[in-house]
């Protein structure tokens, strides 16, 4: 299958006809990543939201990116757990990933509780380097969507031209 054929990639292009900006969408799929691998479960849809509304970004597309992203959210949740606790000088998280799930299951409260610190020294560390990450993100995709959109514009006005 070729990659222009890709779901993905004709709803960029679909995005792009439809006159928004290589930038917005460029800024949405760094958001959607950025907001949809954040280290507090439960919290990305709502995030998702807020940054479609104050940053003037596509809402479903957002969305989307956020659903795509949370196999992420998951992979890294304890990394940046385990990376905020070392920012702060503070032991390890003493948890597993199953372990985590398995008392979210028991209780989702006694384990936010529990996990309070372990999650906000996380957040910092998903700020530093999600943020990052975010910026190299948009640095490096909206030269391609403006690259995706001149050459869709030119082949749209050689194809008018022959017509």
């Amino acid at each position: 299958m070729k990659l222009r054929n890709h779901k993905s990639i004709r709803l960029i292009v679909e995005l792009l006809s439809q006159g928004i900006t290589p930038h917005k969408i460029a800024l949405t799929v760094a958001l959607g990543i950025l907001l949809g691998m954040t280290p507090v479960l439960g919290s990305t849809t709502i995030l998702c939201v807020i940054a479609a509304v104050v940053f003037r970004i596509n809402l479903p597309l957002i969305q989307v990116v956020n659903y795509l992203a949370y196999p992420l959210q998951l992979l890294l949740l304890v990394p940046f757990i385990q990376a905020g606790q070392w920012l702060f000088h503070q032991p390890p998280l003493p948890f597993s990933f199953a372990q985590i799930i398995a008392l979210l299951r028991m209780s989702f409260w006694h384990t936010a509780g529990l996990l309070w610190n372990y999650t906000l020294h996380g957040l910092v560390a998903w700020l530093i380097l999600g943020g990052g990450a975010a910026v190299l993100i948009y640095l490096v995709l909206r030269p391609v969507l403006d690259y995706a959109l001149t050459r869709g514009s030119a082949t749209t006005e050689s194809a008018t031209d022959g017509n």
